[in-house]
């Protein structure tokens, strides 16, 4: 063998191995890629999972979304008829001041009528006995054991004009 046959059979070696790791690694590569393809074929239907779900909230936010507004418009309409009936009650609060006014002006004024007439009668009472007591003698004082006894007209007549007099 001479050298050009040698080199011709170890390039031709060293090519058969080539080939042999090219094949190995081709085979490890398909292997990684068939993984691959599963593991992304995997997150693919996980994604859709969670895409689902995720519209599904955005479905339920929007329903609550939409009672949330239809509670709102109920709300301000709400609002505009308290707002409505309080300009009601301020415009009534005047004519029931001055039905109030004129309906205690009378029942003032009767008030007064009473008490004065409840008043000028106690002061006549005391007057009359006052000038009951005046017109009787005052009888002699008798002694008792704890000191004089004092006739009771008597002691109607020390009391002040407009009292009443209560006799035992």
């Amino acid at each position: 063998m001479n050298a050009g046959q040698l080199a011709a059979l170890v390039a031709a070696g060293f090519f058969a191995v080539l080939a042999c790791v090219a094949i190995f690694v081709l085979i490890r590569l398909a292997r990684l890629m068939s993984a691959v393809t599963g593991m992304v074929t995997e997150y693919r239907d996980r994604a859709d999972l969670l895409i689902e779900q995720a519209q599904e909230a955005v479905d339920r936010t929007n329903a609550q979304l939409a009672r949330t507004d239809a509670i709102t418009a109920s709300m301000d309409q709400v609002t505009a008829n308290m707002a409505e009936l309080s300009g009601h009650v301020s415009a009534l609060a005047g004519l029931a001041r001055a039905i109030s006014s004129a309906a205690a002006a009378p029942l003032t004024g009767m008030s007064a009528l009473v008490f004065g007439l409840r008043r000028a009668t106690a002061v006549r009472r005391s007057l009359q006995v006052a000038a009951v007591a005046e017109r009787l003698p005052e009888p002699p004082a008798r002694v008792a054991i704890g000191g004089p006894m004092v006739h009771p007209v008597s002691r109607a007549s020390r009391q002040r004009p407009g009292r009443t007099v209560s006799r035992p």
